[in-house]
C-alpha cells in the first residue's frame, strides 16, 4: 500500500516539476528580453561647458541670429582626460538642440561627420540672400536641420534621424544604448513618414544622375527647390548604400597649401587601387581625402555633384550648380517638364 501511494505521489510530482521548469524558462526568457530592451548607458556623455553669451556670440560672428541660444558641449568618456569630440549647438526657444559644428578629436568616425560652423554660416547667409522665402531645401538630415534653423527655409527633414550609425568598432556593441541616448539628447524620435522620405532621398543620391535627379524632384513636388550636399556625404551615403557607393577616407597633415598633400593623396589612391578622390580641408593643419572604391561608384548622382577627380560638377546636366562654399555644393532642382516656372 505504501509503495502504491509513493508511486502516485511521484506521478503527481513529475508534472509539477515540469510546470515549474516551464515557468522558470518563461521567466528566464522574459528577463533576457527585458535586459535586451533595457540597454545600459552609452559609453560617453554630452557635457555642457559653455553657454554662449553676447560677447562670445559676437566673437563667433553669429550676431545675425539674435533669437538663437548657442552652447558648447564636450563629448566625454570615463577614463579619458580630454574630450573625444566637441560640439557647437544652437536652439530656438525651447526647441531641440541642433549641432552646427562637430569637431571629432579621434582617428575614428564618431556619431557625426565633421561639420564646420564657419562654412555653415556662410552657406546659410548665401541661401537666405539668393532664394525665395518659400523655397524648399533638400539635404542630409543634419545639414537640413542646421539650414532650417539658420535660414528659416523649409527643409524636407527636421528630426534627428541618426542615419547612418557612425561609431568606432568598440562602440558597435553599444549601438542600442547610443541610439537611445542620441535621441534623448537631440529630440523626439522621427515620424515614420520622415524616415521613409529620407530613405528615398538617400536612394536618389545613390542612383545615376538622371534617375536620381528625377527622384529628388518627385520628393520636392512642384515648388522651387534646391539640394545641398557636402563632401562628407560621400562617407555617409557609402555606409547606407555600400552596394552602389564604395568609399574610404584618410586624413593628411597640411603645411602651407594643399599641393603637398595632393601628391600623397594620389600616391595613396594608386597604392590602394582607388578610382577617384576628393580632398576637403578640415582645418589649417588637416585635410581629409575621400576615395571611391571603383568606377561604378563614380556614376552615382552624389559622386557627380562633388569635386572628385573624375567628376565635373559645373557640367552636370541633371541639376544646375548655383553655389559652392567650402565642402558644400548647392544645386537647383529643375522644374518638372510642363510645370509653371
Amino acid at each position: 500500500m505504501e509503495a502504491v501511494l509513493a508511486s502516485g505521489a511521484s506521478r503527481k510530482l513529475i508534472p509539477s516539476l515540469g510546470v515549474l521548469l516551464v515557468a522558470g524558462g518563461v521567466f528566464l526568457l522574459g528577463w533576457v528580453s527585458w535586459a535586451y530592451w533595457q540597454p545600459g548607458p552609452a559609453p560617453y556623455q554630452y557635457q555642457l561647458v559653455e553657454d554662449r553669451g553676447v560677447e562670445r556670440v559676437a566673437a563667433l560672428g553669429l550676431e545675425s541670429w539674435p533669437d538663437l541660444k548657442f552652447a558648447r558641449y564636450e563629448i566625454r568618456m570615463d577614463g579619458i582626460d580630454k574630450p573625444v569630440a566637441v560640439a557647437q549647438v544652437a536652439r530656438r526657444g525651447a526647441g531641440a538642440p541642433i549641432v552646427l559644428d562637430w569637431d571629432n578629436r579621434t582617428g575614428e568616425p564618431l556619431l557625426f561627420a565633421d561639420m564646420r560652423l564657419a562654412e555653415l554660416k556662410s552657406l546659410s547667409q548665401a541661401i537666405a540672400k539668393h532664394t525665395s522665402n518659400d523655397a524648399l531645401l533638400l539635404g542630409w538630415w543634419d545639414t537640413s536641420r542646421a539650414l532650417q534653423l539658420l535660414t528659416g527655409r523649409e527643409t524636407l527633414f527636421n528630426a534627428h534621424l541618426g542615419e547612418p550609425f557612425i561609431a568606432p568598432p568598440p562602440w558597435q556593441r553599444h549601438r542600442r544604448s547610443i541610439v537611445r541616448y542620441e535621441r534623448d539628447f537631440w529630440g523626439a524620435p522621427p515620424a515614420e513618414v520622415e524616415v521613409r522620405r529620407f530613405q528615398r532621398f538617400a536612394e536618389a543620391l545613390s542612383l545615376g544622375a538622371a534617375a536620381g535627379a528625377a527622384q529628388l524632384r518627385e520628393l520636392a513636388g512642384d515648388r522651387e527647390a534646391y539640394v545641398v550636399v557636402h563632401v562628407s556625404d560621400l562617407y555617409k551615403l557609402g555606409l547606407l548604400h555600400r552596394e552602389r557607393l564604395g568609399v574610404a577616407y584618410k586624413d593628411f597633415p597640411v603645411r602651407g597649401d594643399l599641393h603637398g598633400p595632393i601628391s600623397f593623396v594620389k600616391r595613396w589612391m594608386g597604392d590602394h587601387h582607388y578610382a577617384a578622390y576628393a580632398v576637403h580641408e578640415l582645418s589649417d593643419s588637416q585635410a581629409r581625402a575621400y576615395f571611391l572604391a571603383d568606377a561604378r561608384s563614380g556614376n552615382t548622382l552624389l559622386a557627380q555633384m562633388l569635386p572628385l577627380s573624375t567628376s565635373r560638377p559645373a557640367e552636370l546636366q541633371a541639376l544646375q550648380l548655383v553655389h559652392q562654399h567650402g565642402g558644400y555644393w548647392v544645386y537647383r532642382i529643375p522644374a518638372r517638364p510642363g510645370s509653371a516656372p
